[in-house]
């Protein structure tokens, strides 16, 4: 079966500031939009930020190798080169990260370099990479 891209919906509380995060901070193009959403192509995949400042909430955290993962959040795995690169631009912008770019799960099955930061509206990022994608889902 070949890999098709995913679609997620999700709430914001400002359409121009998201606009610039996503697509000059992130650099996600842009797909069709309204007053009230815009399609992003996040990395290969359709996203839709939907104005509505009333569902926007902070997710609650559950500890994974000692740190604090927003429960509710989505992201990308990139090849390792392009994580680091992503870490550095995001750095630049001075974003501030909820989980530093770091190396979870170190010796063990499924390590990642990982980093998760928010997006204007609060909602949760996560990028990760694997030495070898044969990893990804690995348990032993």
């Amino acid at each position: 079966m070949d890999l098709r891209p995913f679609h997620v919906a999700f709430a914001v509380a400002d359409l121009e500031e998201t606009l610039h995060f996503y697509r000059d901070i992130l650099g996600c193009g842009i797909g069709r939009t309204s007053d009230k959403w815009i399609d992003f192509n996040f990395f290969g995949h359709q996203v839709t930020a939907h104005h509505k400042p009333s569902e926007v909430k902070k997710a609650d955290a559950n500890s994974v190798d000692g740190k604090n993962v927003p429960v509710k959040h989505m992201g990308v795995i990139l090849t390792m080169d392009q994580w680091q690169a992503l870490a550095e631009k995001v750095k630049g912008h001075k974003i501030d990260f909820v989980i530093e770019p770091y190396i979870r799960f170190k010796g063990e099955p499924g390590e990642q370099a990982t980093m998760f930061f928010l997006d204007p509206s609060g909602n949760a990022l996560e990028f990760k990479a694997f030495k070898n994608d044969a990893s990804i889902f690995a348990t032993e």
